[in-house]
């Protein structure tokens, strides 16, 4: 117990903290209950808990589908989500030595395919997806990202603190562990606090303990430390670089002007709209139930009998009369007629605002492929706010901890710090890179539609055309198009090559012309097709 130190910190700042995060964490359950229920539980829930049923499923299908496309633009699986940057004044010394900068330039590419590889083979993919959704839903997470993989952290498992500025400034995270899973000499001291007696055997102790990790910011590096039963395990001290934290809270929008320690969610935008259609479709699938139950009613005083019409078989044949059997209706088509319209106009509101495919394409007989082209680009434009602040607060942070777990095993070189940075390439400027291919291409069809395309040959630099397609869409052309290199190298081949056939044909002509002549001086004619022959070769 000498090396243990006895705090209560960590624990007490957790609940401190908590009482701030409370109406944000009762938001985001009202979120969750109106689209995926079990993402963020009631507050006294476990087990055996049963999570209320949605009457309308369009919220649980808009937070996976817009889960989907921020994972596929955030994490693309065909090409790196960030580009290895060499440092501009650095570049500039480089101007000179061209064969270098090319070194530099794929070994660059390298890492980049390296740190990609190691993404698929970690299924990271998996917890950022599962994060992704409590973005969208509660707007805040945070993620661990360590050398065993990444886990995920909800809302109701950590606190933060920030700074008007919004850079976190404490991160405290609480955990369920078994007593087994923990050092001995902890094990021990937390039995004796509470039974007296040191504990030789795991199983006389409680089965599970609630762990706390505090990670603070201490100027220019983060200290982190975990804490059980007011007792700091000293295996757990530690610091990390300010860039390169394992613990990354993230948010999915911020407020300007308010200094709030979490993000707002994106359902939460929509809640009432949610709402709306939840008590709806509530109303019409009750109603419609009630609609649907069949009952006959007869007249007490008519000759027909209830215990006639119950006991007969389907096409049986009794005496009665029609007047006195009457089936009861509700009536209210017209009431539900009101709602089902009000429920298809926030359908297509919501189905907007998730980007759901039925948004893209409106009602109509005829809709072009131009009209859907340009609803999905402005569907996907919209979301630019989220990409700016996932390619600051999570892309960027994310790719950093990967490069330096890498190095840390070995598996990429140690990078000059402050020369060669990571920058992202995907999200916000993947936007800005798609608006500048469709003008391009917009511009070069609108050329060959109104000059023609020897016109589009005679002025257009086609080798910078082709770059820039290239880049706008994120294909390393290297290896891919030809360089001017290649092709001059190509028809210096074509020109030897008709060369050679030139001089094949003129000495075969030579041979044929010179034939009747040699045939005259008595050569043997095999003789002289031999000579031939040689001569064209």
């Amino acid at each position: 117990m000498d090396k243990m130190n006895t705090i209560t910190s960590a624990k007490s700042k957790y609940e401190k903290y908590a009482t701030t995060r409370e109406q944000f964490l009762e938001r985001a359950r009202e979120c969750s209950e109106l689209t995926l229920p079990f993402l963020v539980p009631p507050q006294e829930s476990g087990e055996h808990t049963k999570y209320a049923t949605p009457f309308q499923g369009i919220g649980a299908r808009g937070v996976n589908n817009l889960a989907s496309k921020l994972l596929l633009a955030l994490l693309p699986p065909q090409a790196p989500f960030f580009r290895m940057k060499i440092d501009d004044f650095k570049l500039k010394e480089l101007e000179g030595d061209q064969a270098l900068k090319t070194q530099i330039e794929t070994g660059l590419a390298e890492i980049e395919r390296a740190v990609m590889t190691d993404i698929e083979i970690s299924a990271d993919r998996v917890g950022i997806f599962e994060a992704l959704k409590h973005l969208i839903v509660a707007g805040n997470c945070c993620l661990y990202v360590s050398e065993e993989g990444l886990r995920v952290f909800p809302l109701e498992r950590y606190v933060c603190k920030r700074d008007p500025m919004g850079n976190v400034l404490e991160i405290i995270t609480k955990e369920s562990v078994g007593l087994a899973a923990l050092p001995e000499d902890i094990a021990n001291a937390i039995y004796s606090q509470e039974k007296g007696v040191a504990a030789p055997d795991y199983g006389n102790v409680e089965s599970h303990c609630e762990i706390y990790t505090h990670v603070c910011r201490k100027k220019k590096k983060w200290e982190v430390f975990q804490e059980v039963k007011g007792i700091k395990i000293p295996e757990s001290v530690g610091e990390f670089p300010l860039d390169k934290s394992p613990y990354i809270p993230l948010r999915m929008s911020r407020i300007a002007g308010h200094q709030e320690d979490y993000g707002r969610s994106y359902v939460e935008n929509y809640i009432g709209d949610l709402k709306s259609l939840e008590g709806l479709t509530k109303a019409i699938v009750e109603g419609s139930a009630a609609a649907s139950k069949v009952i006959f009613l007869c007249s007490p005083n008519g000759t027909t009998r209830a215990a006639t019409l119950a006991n007969s078989p389907n096409g049986a044949i009794r005496e009665g009369s029609a007047n006195d059997v009457s089936v009861l209706q509700v009536g209210k088509f017209a009431d539900f007629r009101i709602a089902y319209d009000t429920i298809a106009r926030i359908e297509q509101r919501l189905s907007l605002a998730f980007m759901l495919n039925a948004s893209v394409q409106r009602q109509a007989e005829r809709v072009t492929a131009e009209e859907v082209r340009f609803m999905a680009e402005e569907l996907e434009s919209s979301l630019g706010g989220v990409y700016s602040i996932l390619s600051q607060e999570f892309q960027l942070p994310y790719v950093t901890r990967k490069l330096q777990i890498m190095e840390k095993k070995k598996k990429l070189p140690t990078l000059p710090k402050g020369i060669v940075t990571p920058s992202i390439s995907t999200g916000l400027e993947a936007i800005g890179r798609g608006n500048d291919r469709n003008k391009l291409v917009n511009f070069l069809r609108t050329l060959a539609e109104t000059l023609g395309a020897e016109m589009i040959q005679k002025f257009v630099n086609v080798d910078d055309a082709i770059a820039r397609l290239a880049t706008s869409d994120g294909i390393d052309v290297k290896g891919l198009i030809k360089t001017k290199e290649d092709l001059q190298a190509e028809q210096q081949e074509q020109m030897q090559q008709m060369q050679m056939q030139q001089a094949q044909s003129a000495a075969g002509g030579m041979a044929v012309a010179a034939a009747p002549e040699m045939t005259k001086q008595g050569l043997d004619p095999e003789a002289v097709q031999a000579i031939a022959e040689q001569m064209q070769q």
